[in-house]
Protein backbone atom coordinates (compact mmCIF):
# COMPACT_ATOMS: atom_id res chain seq x y z
CA UNK A 1 0.00 0.00 0.00
CA UNK A 2 1.23 3.53 -0.66
CA UNK A 3 2.52 5.55 2.28
CA UNK A 4 0.13 8.00 3.93
CA UNK A 5 2.61 10.74 3.10
CA UNK A 6 1.45 10.49 -0.50
CA UNK A 7 -2.01 11.69 0.48
CA UNK A 8 -0.90 14.56 2.74
CA UNK A 9 -1.37 17.13 -0.01
CA UNK A 10 2.10 18.58 0.55
CA UNK A 11 3.47 17.33 -2.78
CA UNK A 12 1.12 18.48 -5.59
CA UNK A 13 3.20 16.94 -8.39
CA UNK A 14 3.27 13.55 -6.65
CA UNK A 15 -0.49 13.68 -6.17
CA UNK A 16 -1.06 14.70 -9.79
CA UNK A 17 1.07 11.82 -11.07
CA UNK A 18 -0.66 9.35 -8.77
CA UNK A 19 -4.07 10.52 -9.99
CA UNK A 20 -3.00 10.28 -13.64
CA UNK A 21 -1.58 6.78 -13.20
CA UNK A 22 -4.70 5.65 -11.34
CA UNK A 23 -7.04 7.02 -14.00
CA UNK A 24 -4.98 5.41 -16.74
CA UNK A 25 -5.12 2.00 -15.04
CA UNK A 26 -8.87 2.30 -14.51
CA UNK A 27 -9.36 2.92 -18.24
CA UNK A 28 -7.14 -0.05 -19.05
CA UNK A 29 -9.00 -2.52 -16.83
CA UNK A 30 -12.38 -1.35 -18.12
CA UNK A 31 -11.42 -2.73 -21.53
CA UNK A 32 -11.26 -6.24 -20.06
CA UNK A 33 -14.70 -6.24 -18.47
CA UNK A 34 -16.67 -9.27 -19.62
CA UNK A 35 -14.10 -10.78 -22.00
CA UNK A 36 -13.57 -14.54 -22.03
CA UNK A 37 -10.32 -16.31 -21.17
CA UNK A 38 -10.14 -17.41 -24.81
CA UNK A 39 -10.31 -13.82 -26.05
CA UNK A 40 -7.81 -12.82 -23.36
CA UNK A 41 -5.23 -15.30 -24.68
CA UNK A 42 -6.00 -15.72 -28.38
CA UNK A 43 -3.98 -13.97 -31.10
CA UNK A 44 -6.51 -12.38 -33.45
CA UNK A 45 -4.03 -11.33 -36.13
CA UNK A 46 -0.37 -12.16 -36.85
CA UNK A 47 0.60 -8.48 -36.51
CA UNK A 48 -0.78 -8.18 -32.97
CA UNK A 49 -0.25 -9.92 -29.65
CA UNK A 50 -3.15 -11.23 -27.51
CA UNK A 51 -4.84 -8.59 -25.36
CA UNK A 52 -3.69 -10.41 -22.23
CA UNK A 53 -0.08 -10.00 -23.31
CA UNK A 54 -0.56 -6.26 -23.67
CA UNK A 55 -1.91 -6.08 -20.12
CA UNK A 56 1.11 -7.92 -18.73
CA UNK A 57 3.49 -5.86 -20.86
CA UNK A 58 2.05 -2.63 -19.42
CA UNK A 59 2.93 -3.78 -15.90
CA UNK A 60 6.30 -5.16 -16.92
CA UNK A 61 7.31 -1.89 -18.59
CA UNK A 62 6.27 0.16 -15.58
CA UNK A 63 8.29 -2.06 -13.25
CA UNK A 64 11.28 -2.16 -15.57
CA UNK A 65 11.70 1.59 -15.90
CA UNK A 66 10.51 2.92 -12.56
CA UNK A 67 11.50 0.15 -10.16
CA UNK A 68 14.52 -1.49 -11.78
CA UNK A 69 16.18 1.31 -13.77
CA UNK A 70 15.22 4.27 -11.59
CA UNK A 71 14.83 2.90 -8.03
CA UNK A 72 17.25 -0.03 -8.28
CA UNK A 73 14.72 -2.53 -6.92
CA UNK A 74 15.00 -6.24 -7.67
CA UNK A 75 12.59 -7.32 -10.43
CA UNK A 76 9.25 -8.74 -9.39
CA UNK A 77 8.40 -12.05 -11.06
CA UNK A 78 11.64 -12.36 -13.09
CA UNK A 79 10.10 -15.38 -14.80
CA UNK A 80 7.77 -12.96 -16.62
CA UNK A 81 10.61 -11.03 -18.24
CA UNK A 82 10.88 -13.11 -21.40
CA UNK A 83 7.11 -13.39 -21.71
CA UNK A 84 6.23 -9.69 -21.36
CA UNK A 85 9.30 -7.90 -22.69
CA UNK A 86 8.78 -6.30 -26.10
CA UNK A 87 11.81 -8.15 -27.47
CA UNK A 88 11.15 -11.43 -25.62
CA UNK A 89 8.94 -13.88 -27.48
CA UNK A 90 7.64 -13.63 -31.06
CA UNK A 91 4.00 -12.50 -31.20
CA UNK A 92 2.84 -15.98 -32.22
CA UNK A 93 4.30 -17.44 -29.00
CA UNK A 94 2.61 -15.04 -26.59
CA UNK A 95 -0.62 -16.97 -26.11
CA UNK A 96 0.50 -19.16 -23.20
CA UNK A 97 -0.39 -16.56 -20.57
CA UNK A 98 -1.19 -16.50 -16.86
CA UNK A 99 -4.86 -15.91 -16.08
CA UNK A 100 -6.42 -12.46 -16.03
CA UNK A 101 -6.53 -12.57 -12.22
CA UNK A 102 -2.84 -13.51 -12.00
CA UNK A 103 -1.77 -10.71 -14.32
CA UNK A 104 -3.91 -8.22 -12.38
CA UNK A 105 -2.19 -9.33 -9.16
CA UNK A 106 1.16 -8.82 -10.89
CA UNK A 107 0.18 -5.28 -11.88
CA UNK A 108 -1.03 -4.50 -8.35
CA UNK A 109 2.26 -5.60 -6.76
CA UNK A 110 4.24 -3.46 -9.20
CA UNK A 111 1.98 -0.47 -8.59
CA UNK A 112 2.34 -0.84 -4.81
CA UNK A 113 6.11 -0.50 -5.11
CA UNK A 114 5.69 2.35 -7.58
CA UNK A 115 3.72 4.29 -4.96
CA UNK A 116 6.59 3.82 -2.52
CA UNK A 117 9.15 4.99 -5.05
CA UNK A 118 7.02 7.99 -6.03
CA UNK A 119 7.64 9.46 -2.57
CA UNK A 120 11.34 9.85 -3.31
CA UNK A 121 11.47 10.02 -7.11
CA UNK A 122 13.38 13.03 -8.58
CA UNK A 123 10.37 14.46 -10.38
CA UNK A 124 12.10 17.77 -11.01
CA UNK A 125 14.42 16.09 -13.52
CA UNK A 126 12.68 12.80 -14.38
CA UNK A 127 9.00 13.71 -14.70
CA UNK A 128 9.20 13.00 -18.44
CA UNK A 129 9.59 9.27 -17.70
CA UNK A 130 6.32 9.16 -15.77
CA UNK A 131 4.60 10.96 -18.64
CA UNK A 132 6.10 8.46 -21.06
CA UNK A 133 4.75 5.51 -19.06
CA UNK A 134 1.24 6.96 -18.96
CA UNK A 135 1.36 7.40 -22.72
CA UNK A 136 2.82 3.93 -23.18
CA UNK A 137 -0.16 2.46 -21.33
CA UNK A 138 -2.58 4.64 -23.28
CA UNK A 139 -1.12 3.48 -26.59
CA UNK A 140 -1.47 -0.15 -25.58
CA UNK A 141 -5.09 0.56 -24.61
CA UNK A 142 -5.71 1.57 -28.20
CA UNK A 143 -4.03 -1.59 -29.46
CA UNK A 144 -6.12 -3.67 -27.05
CA UNK A 145 -9.25 -1.96 -28.37
CA UNK A 146 -8.24 -2.76 -31.93
CA UNK A 147 -7.55 -6.44 -31.15
CA UNK A 148 -10.92 -6.72 -29.39
CA UNK A 149 -12.50 -5.24 -32.52
CA UNK A 150 -10.75 -7.90 -34.59
CA UNK A 151 -12.16 -10.64 -32.38
CA UNK A 152 -15.62 -9.14 -32.73
CA UNK A 153 -15.35 -8.78 -36.51
CA UNK A 154 -14.26 -12.40 -36.89
CA UNK A 155 -17.50 -13.41 -35.21
CA UNK A 156 -19.59 -10.84 -37.08
CA UNK A 157 -18.02 -10.04 -40.49
CA UNK A 158 -18.25 -6.43 -41.68
CA UNK A 159 -21.03 -5.81 -44.16
CA UNK A 160 -20.36 -3.64 -47.18
CA UNK A 161 -22.58 -1.29 -49.14
CA UNK A 162 -23.15 -2.79 -52.61
CA UNK A 163 -22.45 -0.76 -55.71
CA UNK A 164 -25.03 1.94 -56.44
CA UNK A 165 -26.87 1.48 -53.16
CA UNK A 166 -28.25 4.93 -52.26
CA UNK A 167 -26.75 6.60 -49.22
CA UNK A 168 -29.05 7.73 -46.42
CA UNK A 169 -29.20 11.41 -45.64
CA UNK A 170 -26.52 12.74 -43.32
CA UNK A 171 -27.54 13.23 -39.71
CA UNK A 172 -28.25 16.79 -38.62
CA UNK A 173 -27.66 18.84 -35.50
CA UNK A 174 -27.76 22.48 -34.47
CA UNK A 175 -23.95 22.54 -34.37
CA UNK A 176 -23.42 20.79 -37.70
CA UNK A 177 -22.90 22.90 -40.83
CA UNK A 178 -23.66 21.77 -44.35
CA UNK A 179 -21.03 19.33 -45.56
CA UNK A 180 -19.99 20.16 -49.16
CA UNK A 181 -18.19 17.44 -51.13
CA UNK A 182 -15.07 19.52 -51.83
CA UNK A 183 -14.91 21.92 -48.88
CA UNK A 184 -11.31 23.05 -48.38
CA UNK A 185 -9.71 25.85 -46.37
CA UNK A 186 -6.67 27.94 -47.38
CA UNK A 187 -3.57 27.97 -45.16
CA UNK A 188 -1.15 30.83 -45.71
CA UNK A 189 2.54 30.16 -46.30
CA UNK A 190 5.31 31.08 -43.90
CA UNK A 191 7.45 29.75 -41.06
CA UNK A 192 5.90 27.23 -38.69
CA UNK A 193 7.12 25.72 -35.41
CA UNK A 194 6.98 21.95 -35.92
CA UNK A 195 7.28 19.56 -32.98
CA UNK A 196 6.97 19.80 -29.20
CA UNK A 197 9.38 20.48 -26.33
CA UNK A 198 6.89 20.01 -23.48
CA UNK A 199 7.58 17.59 -20.62
CA UNK A 200 5.05 15.20 -22.14
CA UNK A 201 6.78 15.13 -25.54
CA UNK A 202 8.10 11.79 -26.74
CA UNK A 203 11.60 11.63 -28.16
CA UNK A 204 10.43 11.77 -31.77
CA UNK A 205 8.49 15.01 -31.17
CA UNK A 206 11.67 16.84 -30.10
CA UNK A 207 13.06 19.23 -30.76
CA UNK A 208 10.57 21.81 -31.90
CA UNK A 209 12.05 23.62 -34.86
CA UNK A 210 11.03 26.15 -37.46
CA UNK A 211 10.17 24.96 -40.96
CA UNK A 212 8.98 26.85 -44.02
CA UNK A 213 5.52 25.80 -45.20
CA UNK A 214 4.28 27.05 -48.57
CA UNK A 215 0.66 28.14 -48.96
CA UNK A 216 -1.76 25.25 -49.51
CA UNK A 217 -5.36 24.14 -49.15
CA UNK A 218 -6.55 21.34 -46.90
CA UNK A 219 -9.87 19.51 -46.53
CA UNK A 220 -12.05 20.94 -43.81
CA UNK A 221 -13.16 17.41 -42.90
CA UNK A 222 -11.61 13.96 -43.16
CA UNK A 223 -12.64 12.09 -46.31
CA UNK A 224 -16.01 10.47 -45.63
CA UNK A 225 -17.43 7.12 -46.60
CA UNK A 226 -19.82 8.87 -48.94
CA UNK A 227 -16.91 10.49 -50.78
CA UNK A 228 -14.84 7.33 -50.81
CA UNK A 229 -17.80 5.39 -52.22
CA UNK A 230 -17.43 7.45 -55.38
CA UNK A 231 -13.85 6.20 -55.76
CA UNK A 232 -15.03 2.61 -55.36
CA UNK A 233 -17.90 2.93 -57.82
CA UNK A 234 -15.66 4.63 -60.39
CA UNK A 235 -13.46 1.53 -60.41
CA UNK A 236 -10.70 3.08 -58.35
CA UNK A 237 -9.47 -0.30 -57.18
CA UNK A 238 -9.20 -1.51 -60.78
CA UNK A 239 -7.43 1.40 -62.49
CA UNK A 240 -3.68 1.70 -62.15
CA UNK A 241 -3.54 5.40 -63.08
CA UNK A 242 -4.73 6.34 -59.59
CA UNK A 243 -2.01 4.36 -57.82
CA UNK A 244 1.70 4.79 -57.25
CA UNK A 245 3.85 1.97 -58.59
CA UNK A 246 4.34 0.62 -55.06
CA UNK A 247 0.63 1.00 -54.33
CA UNK A 248 -0.43 -0.85 -57.47
CA UNK A 249 1.97 -3.67 -56.65
CA UNK A 250 0.52 -3.83 -53.11
CA UNK A 251 -2.99 -3.99 -54.55
CA UNK A 252 -2.10 -6.88 -56.86
CA UNK A 253 -0.70 -8.77 -53.89
CA UNK A 254 -3.66 -7.77 -51.70
CA UNK A 255 -6.70 -7.72 -54.02
CA UNK A 256 -9.09 -5.69 -51.86
CA UNK A 257 -11.94 -3.54 -53.11
CA UNK A 258 -13.06 -1.54 -50.06
CA UNK A 259 -11.78 -0.46 -46.62
CA UNK A 260 -11.68 -2.84 -43.69
CA UNK A 261 -14.27 -0.75 -41.81
CA UNK A 262 -17.61 0.22 -43.26
CA UNK A 263 -20.83 1.42 -41.70
CA UNK A 264 -23.48 -0.05 -43.94
CA UNK A 265 -26.37 2.11 -42.75
CA UNK A 266 -26.16 5.81 -42.00
CA UNK A 267 -22.43 6.03 -42.52
CA UNK A 268 -22.07 8.47 -45.43
CA UNK A 269 -20.91 11.31 -43.16
CA UNK A 270 -18.56 9.18 -41.09
CA UNK A 271 -14.85 9.21 -41.93
CA UNK A 272 -13.57 6.42 -44.12
CA UNK A 273 -11.61 4.11 -41.83
CA UNK A 274 -9.31 1.13 -42.21
CA UNK A 275 -7.36 2.13 -45.31
CA UNK A 276 -3.68 1.72 -46.07
CA UNK A 277 -1.52 4.68 -47.04
CA UNK A 278 -1.62 3.35 -50.60
CA UNK A 279 -5.41 3.55 -50.67
CA UNK A 280 -5.41 7.06 -49.20
CA UNK A 281 -2.85 8.16 -51.80
CA UNK A 282 -4.88 6.61 -54.62
CA UNK A 283 -8.05 8.39 -53.57
CA UNK A 284 -6.22 11.70 -53.36
CA UNK A 285 -4.96 11.22 -56.92
CA UNK A 286 -8.48 10.26 -58.01
CA UNK A 287 -9.85 13.64 -56.88
CA UNK A 288 -6.86 15.62 -58.16
CA UNK A 289 -5.37 16.30 -54.73
CA UNK A 290 -2.63 14.81 -52.56
CA UNK A 291 -2.00 13.84 -48.97
CA UNK A 292 -0.73 16.64 -46.71
CA UNK A 293 2.76 16.64 -45.30
CA UNK A 294 3.21 16.31 -41.56
CA UNK A 295 4.10 20.01 -41.27
CA UNK A 296 1.03 21.05 -43.29
CA UNK A 297 -1.26 18.88 -41.19
CA UNK A 298 0.19 20.14 -37.90
CA UNK A 299 -0.01 23.76 -39.03
CA UNK A 300 -3.66 23.37 -40.03
CA UNK A 301 -4.32 21.77 -36.64
CA UNK A 302 -2.33 23.91 -34.21
CA UNK A 303 -1.34 27.26 -35.70
CA UNK A 304 -3.13 30.37 -34.47
CA UNK A 305 -2.68 33.10 -37.09
CA UNK A 306 -2.84 36.60 -35.67
CA UNK A 307 -2.62 39.54 -38.08
CA UNK A 308 -2.18 41.99 -35.18
CA UNK A 309 0.66 40.16 -33.46
CA UNK A 310 2.94 37.14 -33.71
CA UNK A 311 1.15 33.86 -34.46
CA UNK A 312 1.11 31.25 -31.73
CA UNK A 313 1.00 27.48 -31.60
CA UNK A 314 -1.76 25.65 -29.75
CA UNK A 315 -1.42 22.24 -28.13
CA UNK A 316 -4.81 21.21 -29.51
CA UNK A 317 -6.86 22.55 -32.43
CA UNK A 318 -9.28 24.33 -30.07
CA UNK A 319 -6.58 25.80 -27.79
CA UNK A 320 -4.66 24.52 -24.77
CA UNK A 321 -7.53 23.04 -22.78
CA UNK A 322 -7.17 19.31 -22.10
CA UNK A 323 -9.43 17.24 -24.42
CA UNK A 324 -12.96 16.78 -23.13
CA UNK A 325 -15.92 14.93 -24.57
CA UNK A 326 -17.30 18.01 -26.33
CA UNK A 327 -14.02 18.60 -28.20
CA UNK A 328 -13.63 15.38 -30.15
CA UNK A 329 -14.48 11.67 -30.34
CA UNK A 330 -11.79 9.92 -28.27
CA UNK A 331 -11.21 7.49 -25.45
CA UNK A 332 -13.83 4.99 -26.65
CA UNK A 333 -16.64 7.40 -25.87
CA UNK A 334 -18.84 6.13 -28.73
CA UNK A 335 -16.96 2.87 -29.43
CA UNK A 336 -16.79 3.81 -33.09
CA UNK A 337 -16.61 6.79 -35.43
CA UNK A 338 -18.97 9.75 -35.45
CA UNK A 339 -20.02 12.11 -38.29
CA UNK A 340 -17.08 14.30 -39.27
CA UNK A 341 -18.98 17.55 -38.60
CA UNK A 342 -20.26 16.59 -35.15
CA UNK A 343 -17.65 18.38 -33.01
CA UNK A 344 -17.94 22.08 -33.84
CA UNK A 345 -16.23 23.03 -30.56
CA UNK A 346 -13.11 21.13 -31.61
CA UNK A 347 -12.36 23.17 -34.73
CA UNK A 348 -8.90 24.53 -35.43
CA UNK A 349 -8.25 28.24 -35.87
CA UNK A 350 -8.62 27.70 -39.62
CA UNK A 351 -12.00 25.99 -39.25
CA UNK A 352 -10.92 22.38 -39.79
CA UNK A 353 -12.94 19.67 -38.02
CA UNK A 354 -11.95 16.32 -36.53
CA UNK A 355 -8.21 16.91 -36.53
CA UNK A 356 -8.01 15.06 -33.22
CA UNK A 357 -9.97 11.88 -32.56
CA UNK A 358 -12.29 9.85 -34.79
CA UNK A 359 -9.57 8.49 -37.13
CA UNK A 360 -5.80 8.72 -37.44
CA UNK A 361 -4.87 10.56 -40.62
CA UNK A 362 -2.18 9.44 -43.05
CA UNK A 363 0.35 12.06 -44.17
CA UNK A 364 2.80 12.13 -47.05
CA UNK A 365 5.83 12.22 -44.73
CA UNK A 366 8.17 9.38 -43.83
CA UNK A 367 8.82 8.90 -40.11
CA UNK A 368 12.15 10.58 -39.45
CA UNK A 369 14.13 12.23 -36.63
CA UNK A 370 13.94 15.95 -36.00
CA UNK A 371 17.14 18.01 -35.72
CA UNK A 372 19.08 17.34 -32.49
CA UNK A 373 17.09 14.15 -31.92
CA UNK A 374 17.93 12.56 -28.56
CA UNK A 375 16.51 9.04 -28.03
CA UNK A 376 14.76 8.14 -24.77
CA UNK A 377 13.97 6.15 -22.74
CA UNK A 378 15.91 3.75 -24.98
CA UNK A 379 17.37 3.99 -28.47
CA UNK A 380 14.99 1.56 -30.11
CA UNK A 381 11.80 3.35 -29.07
CA UNK A 382 11.72 5.52 -32.19
CA UNK A 383 15.08 5.04 -33.88
CA UNK A 384 14.29 1.52 -35.06
CA UNK A 385 11.54 2.97 -37.27
CA UNK A 386 13.55 5.74 -38.92
CA UNK A 387 13.97 3.38 -41.85
CA UNK A 388 12.08 5.10 -44.70
CA UNK A 389 9.52 2.32 -44.41
CA UNK A 390 6.96 3.99 -42.12
CA UNK A 391 4.59 6.86 -42.91
CA UNK A 392 3.48 9.34 -40.25
CA UNK A 393 -0.12 9.45 -39.05
CA UNK A 394 -1.50 12.35 -37.05
CA UNK A 395 -4.46 13.17 -34.88
CA UNK A 396 -5.57 10.08 -32.97
CA UNK A 397 -8.72 7.97 -33.32
CA UNK A 398 -11.96 7.36 -31.43
CA UNK A 399 -10.02 4.82 -29.33
CA UNK A 400 -7.09 7.13 -28.50
CA UNK A 401 -6.80 8.15 -24.86
CA UNK A 402 -6.35 11.80 -23.89
CA UNK A 403 -2.68 11.50 -22.76
CA UNK A 404 -1.54 10.92 -26.36
CA UNK A 405 -4.10 13.18 -28.01
CA UNK A 406 -2.26 16.31 -29.15
CA UNK A 407 -1.36 17.98 -32.41
CA UNK A 408 2.37 17.27 -32.20
CA UNK A 409 2.02 13.54 -31.46
CA UNK A 410 3.50 11.33 -34.19
CA UNK A 411 2.24 7.84 -34.96
CA UNK A 412 3.79 5.66 -37.65
CA UNK A 413 2.93 2.58 -39.66
CA UNK A 414 4.09 0.85 -42.80
CA UNK A 415 2.12 2.06 -45.85
CA UNK A 416 0.70 -1.44 -46.37
CA UNK A 417 -1.01 -1.61 -42.96
CA UNK A 418 -4.77 -1.17 -43.07
CA UNK A 419 -5.88 -2.89 -39.89
CA UNK A 420 -6.05 0.07 -37.58
CA UNK A 421 -8.18 3.17 -37.04
CA UNK A 422 -6.77 5.11 -39.99
CA UNK A 423 -8.40 7.53 -42.42
CA UNK A 424 -7.13 10.71 -44.07
CA UNK A 425 -7.87 14.14 -45.48
CA UNK A 426 -6.47 15.66 -48.64
CA UNK A 427 -4.44 18.75 -49.49
CA UNK A 428 -3.93 20.80 -52.62
CA UNK A 429 -1.28 23.20 -53.82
Amino acid sequence: MPSKKLFSGTEPLQLAIKETLTQSRTRTLQLFEGISEETFRLQANPDFSPVGWHLGHIGFTEGLWLLEHEAGYAPLFPEYRRLFAADGLPKAERQNLPSFAEICAYLEQIRSQVWDYLLEAPLDTRAWLWHWLVQHESQHCETITWVLQLHHRQLQPVSFVPKNKPWPAASTSEEKPTLPDQDMVPIEGGPFLLGNDGVEALDNERKAHWVQVDAFWIDRFPVTQGQYQQFIEAGGYRQSQFWSDEGWQWLQENPVNHPTHWIAEGGADHPVCGVSWYEADAYARFVGKRLPTEAEWEKAACWQPNPQDLPTKRIYPWGNQTPENHHCNHGGLHWGTTPVHQYAKGQSAYGCFDLLGNVWEWTNTWFHPFPDFDPYPYKGYSMAYFDHQHRILKGGSWATQAPVLRGAFRNWYEPRIRIHFAGFRCAYG
